[in-house]
């Protein structure tokens, strides 16, 4: 840089024979024999180009490739013919200011019905001005600085033999090139590829050089930010839960929806549909109870607002969670809900789904060894040991396609994954639905065996469609739920049909001995008696909620530590009255790499997904390539280079609409493990991009974008491909959208792009109330990216239009179309004004 900005950058025009960049020339045709035939004026007009890229704005004040000539014969005003040739040398004389062009593959054309292509019969020279070819010379004398003109000499084979001995002598030849100072002064060997150490880099290229040195940079803070907290979190020392023991009571509990009767705002009538109605009841820790209803009673939404799950009606209520054993400030208690479907990561092993959770939802303090550990005693305790390297599968009620574990081994997983956390209350939404009587029998005896363990007991909650007479028995108390009421809370066994038998024998069958007494319960619950409602609200239901305060260890009189949540508010898990929120227990740096390791896992063991872009992105490069294979450079070549670039933008476009399968299969993983505070979305959607975009998107978008650009014939050099490719993918990452978007829509937004990028429509054609979209459309601007980089690297349209010939610089039509359009549209603005 500093030797450029050194050098001298002032314009001065060269009128010398000699030639630094690419110089025009204008001389006389004195020849007495042609005189004789055509004795009006002849002008021979030459433009010689020795290095394009020394001239001050390349492709536009000289075009054409270096090396090259370009001939033109004016007589009496009127062009004849034309020539061309290259591979040009320029050989200096005697002093600086003489010149001798050697040239190669001379192609002359004569333009018919001109004076000398068939004009004048008698001396028709078409033929052989057509056929001159072979080498070409233009030798200058010393410029004469009394006329500023100099003499040369026009030399090929034939003309030789005509005009002997030094071919076509021309007279009074002028020159004229703009070119830099400092061309001149270093004799025009600064800026020649070869001898050019010290160029400076453009400001595009600088800009983006700092852009991503920023990116990188910002990437390096953030991971050693990351890192610093991800060693204090492991550092941190361990505190001691296991002998806090937590009850949970709800009062009050009263949920209700917009049942409005309109989807239309300004006909809708409001109306609300109550699904809960003043529910109330109490676990302690070492029970387990069961929620029963029928169908339609609100059995899974009470499971879920105890849980703190968010829901869109209308809450009020309160949940307190009593506890003994803690200490002011300790942590608010842990919630473990597991839903009614079994959400799980189908690829992987039963061993490595619970070593995932447990690494993000286990405190970073615990050394991974010992998680491992937990994982282990955890599987034999849920009698899921066998399946320890068994892939779990897709679940055949979710739609899926490949069969793993059994539906009560899913089960028990799904459990699993949530007593890895540590919980301190358990709730389950059917944890029994789907199964055979054996293998619910088999989940409820662990349910049981895990409220009432001897070291740890925890309050259990399940809501239960229809159980067995024998899982109907494990459980210690009972909420009856009808119509969203409460008909009975209380303690479980034959105690309910006790109940009923004394406060409503009237309207109550008796209870049948040896019948199953859930089925009986929900005959009762199915189409109850209005006065069992009002029985209800007098409270003559035996409730546990009075028993909570018997329970050593859980007694309120001796000011436990009490966790609540405020009235309406059930959208986190309950926290702590202090006010905190709940977040993820391990650090960003943590779920990343975590989540990483299984995005990796996931991608080598389903590599369908993967093979099949690159095939296709291949097949596709191949087609693509082939349809615009060795584009020239003509007017049409031209508008197929376009075309191209339109074609490819395209597809990028639509190809990124298979993103939309993948999120649709993994939203309902993402939502449930989100919901658990597995991680944050951040990091979930880094780890997506790390291993979605990349393999899935930019991989097969570099595969198709580099066959096709070099089997185009775009241009032929590493700084424009690479700037191609930065432009595709750049249009990748605007329309890949990780919401999820519906497939049609996605396909909407692609036809809108394409429609708006410029292509197939004029923008300024299009009506004003309209044409603000195109400012909205990413493929526009990929469109016109793409296309100032092809220009940009010297494109020379050469071409003949009703027998003239044109070679002008793609650069310069640009340009030239860029004016145009700006006075145009000023023009139309004062008009419109």
């Amino acid at each position: 840089m500093g030797e450029q900005d050194s050098q001298n950058n002032t314009l001065a025009c060269n009128t010398t024979p000699r030639v630094y960049a690419g110089s025009q020339m204008s001389c006389q045709v004195d020849n007495p024999t042609l005189q004789a035939l055509y004795p009006l004026e002849s002008v021979l007009n030459i433009m010689r180009i020795l290095q394009p890229s020394l001239s001050p704005i390349p492709n536009t004040t000289t075009f054409g490739e270096a090396g090259s000539v370009y001939v033109q014969l004016i007589y009496a005003g009127v062009e004849q013919f034309y020539c061309e040739a290259d591979t040009c040398t320029q050989t200096l004389g005697n002093g600086t200011s003489s010149a001798n062009w050697d040239c190669q593959n001379l192609r002359c054309t004569c333009r018919a019905g001109t004076t000398f292509c068939g004009g004048f019969p008698a001396a028709n020279l078409t033929s052989v001005i057509n056929s001159l070819a072979g080498t070409l010379g233009i030798h200058c004398d010393a410029l004469d600085n009394s006329t500023n003109t100099a003499t040369c000499q026009f030399q090929q084979k034939d003309l030789l033999t005509l005009f002997p001995p030094s071919g076509l002598t021309l007279n009074g030849c002028s020159f004229g090139e703009c070119v830099g100072q400092s061309v001149i002064d270093t004799s025009g060997n600064i800026a020649t590829p070869d001898t050019m150490s010290g160029k400076s880099l453009s400001g595009g290229v600088i800009a983006g050089l700092a852009v991503v040195g920023a990116l990188i940079l910002l990437a390096l803070l953030f991971i050693l930010f990351g890192y610093i907290r991800q060693r204090r979190a492991r550092n941190k020392q361990q505190s001691d839960s296991s002998g806090m023991k937590v009850g949970v009571q709800w009062e009050g509990i009263t949920y209700s929806v917009d049942a409005s009767s309109s989807s239309f705002v300004l006909f809708r009538t409001h109306e609300e549909r109550t699904v809960l109605d003043n529910v109330s009841g109490s676990v302690k820790a070492g029970q387990m109870m069961a929620i029963l209803g029928p169908s339609g009673a609100g059995k899974t939404t009470l499971a879920e607002i105890l849980a703190g799950k968010h829901k869109s009606g209308s809450v009020l209520g309160t949940v307190k969670f009593p506890a003994n054993g803690s200490s002011t400030g300790a942590a608010a208690p842990r919630i473990g809900f597991v839903p009614q479907q079994d959400v799980l990561p189908p690829t992987l092993t039963v061993h490595e789904a619970l070593l995932f959770a447990a690494r993000l939802r286990l405190p970073e303090n615990i050394k991974d060894i010992e998680k491992r550990e937990m994982v282990e005693e955890l599987m034999a305790k849920l009698g899921i040991s066998s399946l320890r390297n068994v892939r779990i599968g897709h679940n055949e009620n979710m739609g899926g396609k490949t069969r793993g574990i059994s539906g009560g081994e899913m089960r028990r997983v799904s459990i699993g994954l949530e007593l890895i956390s540590r919980p301190d209350v358990l709730i389950l939404d059917e944890p029994t639905s789907g199964l055979d009587s054996v293998s619910a029998s088999r989940v409820a005896q662990i349910l049981h065996d895990i409220a009432h363990d001897p070291t740890n007991p925890i309050p259990v909650i399940a809501s239960i469609h229809q159980p067995s007479s024998k899982l109907y028995q494990s459980f210690d108390s009972i909420l009856l739920l009808s119509h969203g009421r409460a008909l009975y809370s209380g303690p479980g066994g034959f105690a309910p049909s006790e109940y009923f038998a004394r406060v409503a024998s009237d309207v109550v069958p008796p209870y049948p001995p040896g019948y199953n007494v859930a089925d009986y319960l929900l005959d009762i619950a199915s189409d109850p008696n209005v006065s069992l409602f009002q029985i209800s609200e007098k409270g003559k239901s035996p409730s546990v909620d009075s028993p909570v305060d018997e329970k050593p260890g859980i007694d309120s009189a001796e000011n436990p530590q009490v966790y609540a949540t405020s009235h309406g508010d059930f959208s986190s898990p309950p926290i702590a009255s202090s006010g905190r929120h709940p977040i993820c227990t391990t650090t960003f740096l943590t779920q990343l790499q975590v989540l990483a390791e299984r995005e990796w896992k996931i991608l080598q063991r389903d590599k369908t997904l993967f093979l099949t872009h690159v095939v296709v992105a291949s097949v596709l490069g191949v087609f693509c390539g082939g349809l615009y294979y060795k584009i020239d450079t003509s007017i049409a070549g031209f508008q197929a280079r376009v075309g191209c670039l339109f074609f490819l933008g395209a597809l990028i476009a639509f190809s990124s609409l298979s993103a939309l399968y993948n999120i649709v299969e993994t939203r309902p993983l993402f939502l449930r493990e989100r919901s658990s505070l597995y991680y944050s979305p951040t990091s979930w959607l880094l780890s997506r991009f790390i291993f979605d975009v990349v393999p899935l998107r930019i991989i097969p978008t570099i595969i198709v974008s580099s066959i096709t650009y070099w089997m185009a014939g775009l241009a032929h050099d590493a700084a424009h491909f690479f700037k191609f490719l930065f432009i595709l993918n750049f249009l990748l990452g605007a329309s890949f959208n990780n919401g999820g978007v519906a497939l049609l829509l996605s396909a909407l937004s692609a036809l809108y792009q394409m429609t708006f990028a410029g292509f197939f429509v004029h923008l300024s054609s299009i009506p004003p109330v309209l044409r603000w979209l195109q400012w909205l459309c990413p493929l526009k601007y990929t469109l016109e990216a793409l296309s100032v980089n092809e220009v940009g690297s010297g494109l020379l349209i050469q071409d003949t239009l009703q027998g003239v010939p044109v070679s002008v610089s793609a650069s310069l039509i640009m340009n030239l179309v860029h004016i145009l359009f700006r006075t145009h549209l000023h023009l139309k603005l004062m008009h419109d004004h």
